[in-house]
């Protein structure tokens, strides 16, 4: 799943975008591993499942993914 993430935007915000494409808004910035941490907590809750990062974990361009 593909996720393009919109660090230090002053809101958390999930939009699908196509079958497997998202756009995530989060609220810390992009330092210190802050945003990764709120993406994960906001994936977990969305989808009610494990998430991982698997590529892009200094990108704003991610692919993670859904643990079973």
């Amino acid at each position: 799943m593909k996720i393009k993430v919109k660090p230090g935007s002053g809101k958390q915000e999930i939009k699908k975008i196509g079958d497997e494409n998202y756009i995530v808004s989060l609220k810390k910035p992009a330092q210190d591993n802050k945003a990764n941490i709120e993406l994960l907590k906001l994936l977990k809750k969305y989808f009610k499942q494990e998430v991982r990062i698997v590529k892009g974990f200094k990108s704003k361009n991610k692919i993670i993914k859904i643990r079973d």
